[in-house]
Protein backbone atom coordinates (compact mmCIF):
# COMPACT_ATOMS: atom_id res chain seq x y z
CA UNK A 1 0.00 0.00 0.00
CA UNK A 2 1.25 3.60 -0.52
CA UNK A 3 2.04 5.01 2.70
CA UNK A 4 0.92 8.95 3.53
CA UNK A 5 2.87 10.23 6.49
CA UNK A 6 2.61 14.12 7.59
CA UNK A 7 5.93 16.36 7.32
CA UNK A 8 6.02 19.47 9.21
CA UNK A 9 8.46 21.94 7.76
CA UNK A 10 10.13 24.78 9.70
CA UNK A 11 11.87 27.98 8.27
CA UNK A 12 14.24 29.70 11.05
CA UNK A 13 12.75 27.43 13.72
CA UNK A 14 9.65 29.36 12.75
CA UNK A 15 6.50 26.43 11.99
CA UNK A 16 5.76 26.83 8.15
CA UNK A 17 3.44 24.24 7.25
CA UNK A 18 2.62 20.27 7.40
CA UNK A 19 2.51 18.44 4.34
CA UNK A 20 0.86 15.18 3.87
CA UNK A 21 2.93 13.14 1.83
CA UNK A 22 4.81 9.85 0.66
CA UNK A 23 7.81 9.33 3.49
CA UNK A 24 10.57 9.61 0.69
CA UNK A 25 12.78 12.68 -0.37
CA UNK A 26 12.17 14.76 2.22
CA UNK A 27 14.29 17.43 2.09
CA UNK A 28 14.12 17.64 -1.60
CA UNK A 29 10.26 17.94 -0.85
CA UNK A 30 10.92 20.68 1.60
CA UNK A 31 13.36 22.36 -0.33
CA UNK A 32 11.56 22.00 -3.97
CA UNK A 33 8.03 23.04 -1.50
CA UNK A 34 9.67 26.39 -0.05
CA UNK A 35 11.43 26.92 -3.72
CA UNK A 36 8.00 26.66 -5.80
CA UNK A 37 5.80 28.80 -3.25
CA UNK A 38 8.57 31.58 -3.54
CA UNK A 39 9.70 31.40 -0.21
CA UNK A 40 13.41 30.45 -1.61
CA UNK A 41 14.56 32.19 -4.36
CA UNK A 42 17.94 30.21 -4.75
CA UNK A 43 19.42 26.93 -2.71
CA UNK A 44 22.35 29.39 -2.19
CA UNK A 45 20.15 31.28 0.34
CA UNK A 46 20.32 27.90 2.43
CA UNK A 47 22.68 27.41 4.98
CA UNK A 48 21.27 24.03 6.97
CA UNK A 49 18.81 21.74 5.91
CA UNK A 50 18.37 19.46 9.29
CA UNK A 51 15.67 16.27 8.64
CA UNK A 52 14.34 14.70 12.04
CA UNK A 53 12.56 12.01 10.71
CA UNK A 54 11.96 10.60 14.88
CA UNK A 55 10.03 13.90 14.61
CA UNK A 56 8.61 14.09 10.71
CA UNK A 57 10.12 17.36 10.76
CA UNK A 58 12.28 19.07 8.52
CA UNK A 59 14.09 22.76 9.77
CA UNK A 60 15.81 25.01 7.18
CA UNK A 61 17.63 27.30 8.50
CA UNK A 62 18.67 30.85 5.77
CA UNK A 63 21.76 32.37 5.73
CA UNK A 64 22.53 35.61 7.67
CA UNK A 65 20.56 38.77 6.46
CA UNK A 66 17.95 37.07 4.79
CA UNK A 67 14.30 38.32 6.34
CA UNK A 68 12.53 34.80 6.49
CA UNK A 69 9.25 36.13 8.54
CA UNK A 70 8.61 38.81 6.11
CA UNK A 71 8.64 35.90 3.46
CA UNK A 72 6.22 33.63 5.60
CA UNK A 73 3.85 36.82 6.70
CA UNK A 74 3.68 37.38 2.74
CA UNK A 75 3.10 34.37 1.41
CA UNK A 76 -0.25 32.91 -0.51
CA UNK A 77 -0.44 29.80 0.81
CA UNK A 78 -4.09 29.29 2.50
CA UNK A 79 -3.73 26.58 4.47
CA UNK A 80 -1.28 25.05 7.12
CA UNK A 81 -1.98 22.09 6.40
CA UNK A 82 -1.47 20.84 2.77
CA UNK A 83 -3.22 17.48 1.68
CA UNK A 84 -1.96 14.98 -0.07
CA UNK A 85 -5.22 15.34 -2.36
CA UNK A 86 -5.91 18.98 -3.30
CA UNK A 87 -2.01 20.28 -2.43
CA UNK A 88 -2.28 24.02 -1.54
CA UNK A 89 -4.34 25.81 -4.00
CA UNK A 90 -6.73 28.79 -2.78
CA UNK A 91 -8.71 31.46 -4.34
CA UNK A 92 -6.03 33.57 -3.48
CA UNK A 93 -3.51 31.87 -5.14
CA UNK A 94 -5.23 32.17 -8.60
CA UNK A 95 -5.95 35.77 -8.65
CA UNK A 96 -1.82 36.49 -7.86
CA UNK A 97 -0.19 36.76 -11.30
CA UNK A 98 2.46 33.99 -11.78
CA UNK A 99 6.50 34.20 -12.23
CA UNK A 100 6.84 34.98 -16.23
CA UNK A 101 9.15 32.66 -17.55
CA UNK A 102 11.57 34.12 -19.24
CA UNK A 103 13.63 31.00 -21.68
CA UNK A 104 14.58 30.30 -25.69
CA UNK A 105 14.08 26.75 -25.01
CA UNK A 106 12.86 24.40 -27.90
CA UNK A 107 12.68 20.70 -27.77
CA UNK A 108 11.58 18.16 -29.91
CA UNK A 109 8.11 16.53 -30.23
CA UNK A 110 9.75 13.14 -30.32
CA UNK A 111 11.59 14.10 -27.28
CA UNK A 112 8.24 15.10 -25.38
CA UNK A 113 6.64 11.95 -26.96
CA UNK A 114 9.48 9.97 -25.39
CA UNK A 115 10.17 11.70 -22.00
CA UNK A 116 6.10 11.10 -20.77
CA UNK A 117 6.38 7.42 -22.09
CA UNK A 118 9.01 6.70 -19.41
CA UNK A 119 6.97 7.67 -16.54
CA UNK A 120 5.38 4.40 -17.01
CA UNK A 121 7.87 2.46 -16.56
CA UNK A 122 10.16 4.09 -14.10
CA UNK A 123 7.03 5.04 -11.77
CA UNK A 124 8.53 1.83 -9.66
CA UNK A 125 6.14 2.78 -6.70
CA UNK A 126 3.21 3.39 -8.70
CA UNK A 127 3.62 -0.14 -10.10
CA UNK A 128 3.29 -1.63 -6.82
CA UNK A 129 0.56 0.12 -5.27
CA UNK A 130 -1.01 2.12 -8.06
CA UNK A 131 -1.52 4.85 -5.42
CA UNK A 132 0.67 7.49 -6.17
CA UNK A 133 1.76 10.23 -8.70
CA UNK A 134 5.02 10.37 -10.38
CA UNK A 135 7.09 13.48 -11.70
CA UNK A 136 9.98 14.23 -13.06
CA UNK A 137 12.35 16.79 -14.76
CA UNK A 138 14.70 16.24 -18.64
CA UNK A 139 17.08 18.53 -19.88
CA UNK A 140 16.59 19.83 -23.15
CA UNK A 141 17.93 16.58 -24.92
CA UNK A 142 15.84 14.18 -23.03
CA UNK A 143 18.32 13.36 -20.83
CA UNK A 144 16.50 12.94 -16.93
CA UNK A 145 17.25 15.07 -14.29
CA UNK A 146 15.09 14.35 -11.23
CA UNK A 147 12.26 11.67 -10.82
CA UNK A 148 10.02 11.23 -7.89
CA UNK A 149 6.91 9.33 -6.70
CA UNK A 150 3.99 10.58 -4.01
CA UNK A 151 0.59 10.24 -2.77
CA UNK A 152 0.40 13.79 -3.89
CA UNK A 153 0.91 15.22 -7.70
CA UNK A 154 1.86 18.41 -6.26
CA UNK A 155 4.40 16.55 -3.60
CA UNK A 156 5.84 14.72 -6.84
CA UNK A 157 6.30 18.00 -8.33
CA UNK A 158 8.24 19.63 -5.29
CA UNK A 159 10.00 16.73 -5.03
CA UNK A 160 11.22 16.94 -8.42
CA UNK A 161 11.93 20.90 -8.36
CA UNK A 162 13.81 19.95 -4.98
CA UNK A 163 16.16 17.23 -6.59
CA UNK A 164 17.38 19.28 -9.78
CA UNK A 165 18.11 22.70 -7.36
CA UNK A 166 20.24 20.29 -5.03
CA UNK A 167 22.35 18.67 -7.79
CA UNK A 168 22.45 22.52 -8.89
CA UNK A 169 20.79 22.56 -12.34
CA UNK A 170 19.20 25.32 -14.24
CA UNK A 171 15.75 25.17 -14.89
CA UNK A 172 14.96 27.50 -17.95
CA UNK A 173 16.81 24.50 -19.99
CA UNK A 174 14.24 21.70 -18.28
CA UNK A 175 10.75 20.43 -18.67
CA UNK A 176 8.43 19.26 -16.39
CA UNK A 177 6.32 16.07 -16.82
CA UNK A 178 3.79 14.81 -14.50
CA UNK A 179 1.02 11.80 -14.09
CA UNK A 180 -1.11 14.06 -13.20
CA UNK A 181 -3.79 16.90 -13.70
CA UNK A 182 -2.24 20.55 -14.68
CA UNK A 183 -4.41 23.06 -12.27
CA UNK A 184 -3.35 26.38 -11.83
CA UNK A 185 -1.08 25.60 -8.60
CA UNK A 186 1.04 23.30 -10.41
CA UNK A 187 1.54 25.83 -13.74
CA UNK A 188 2.18 28.55 -10.38
CA UNK A 189 5.00 25.80 -9.27
CA UNK A 190 6.80 25.28 -12.59
CA UNK A 191 6.98 29.07 -12.71
CA UNK A 192 8.24 30.20 -9.77
CA UNK A 193 11.63 27.92 -10.42
CA UNK A 194 11.33 29.23 -14.44
CA UNK A 195 10.52 26.27 -15.99
CA UNK A 196 9.27 26.99 -19.72
CA UNK A 197 7.69 23.52 -20.43
CA UNK A 198 4.89 21.36 -18.26
CA UNK A 199 3.93 18.49 -19.84
CA UNK A 200 1.43 15.50 -18.85
CA UNK A 201 -0.38 11.87 -19.42
CA UNK A 202 -3.28 13.82 -17.73
CA UNK A 203 -6.10 16.98 -18.86
CA UNK A 204 -5.17 20.30 -18.52
CA UNK A 205 -7.68 22.49 -16.60
CA UNK A 206 -8.97 25.84 -17.57
CA UNK A 207 -7.15 27.25 -14.30
CA UNK A 208 -3.77 25.93 -15.50
CA UNK A 209 -4.04 27.26 -19.12
CA UNK A 210 -4.86 30.72 -17.50
CA UNK A 211 -2.12 30.14 -15.29
CA UNK A 212 0.17 29.24 -18.32
CA UNK A 213 -0.63 32.13 -20.42
CA UNK A 214 0.01 34.04 -17.96
CA UNK A 215 3.21 32.88 -17.15
CA UNK A 216 4.02 32.70 -21.18
CA UNK A 217 5.10 28.94 -20.47
CA UNK A 218 3.97 26.04 -23.00
CA UNK A 219 1.55 23.68 -21.56
CA UNK A 220 0.79 20.46 -23.04
CA UNK A 221 -1.88 17.74 -21.42
CA UNK A 222 -2.80 14.11 -22.84
CA UNK A 223 0.45 13.20 -23.61
CA UNK A 224 -0.33 9.84 -24.89
CA UNK A 225 1.37 7.27 -27.89
CA UNK A 226 1.67 9.88 -30.64
CA UNK A 227 -0.78 12.74 -30.06
CA UNK A 228 -0.65 15.70 -27.60
CA UNK A 229 -2.74 18.91 -26.62
CA UNK A 230 -0.60 22.33 -26.52
CA UNK A 231 -3.00 24.70 -25.13
CA UNK A 232 -0.32 27.17 -24.53
CA UNK A 233 3.00 29.16 -26.48
CA UNK A 234 3.16 26.05 -28.97
CA UNK A 235 6.36 27.67 -30.61
CA UNK A 236 8.70 25.93 -28.14
CA UNK A 237 7.51 22.29 -29.26
CA UNK A 238 9.43 21.29 -33.05
CA UNK A 239 7.97 18.95 -34.98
Amino acid sequence: MAEEKPLHIFMNKKYWATILCSPSNLKELTVGHLLSEGLLKSIKEVAEINLKEEEASCYVKLRTGINAENRLNLSRLHSRVIRSACGSSSPYQYSKKPQKVDSILKVKAEIIFNSVKQLNFKAELFRKTGGVHVAAIYRDGGDIVALAEDVGRHNAVDKVIGITTMKHFVFDDCFLTSSGRLSGDIVSKAAEVGLPIVASLSAALDSGIRMAELANLTLIGFVRGRRMNIYTCPERILR
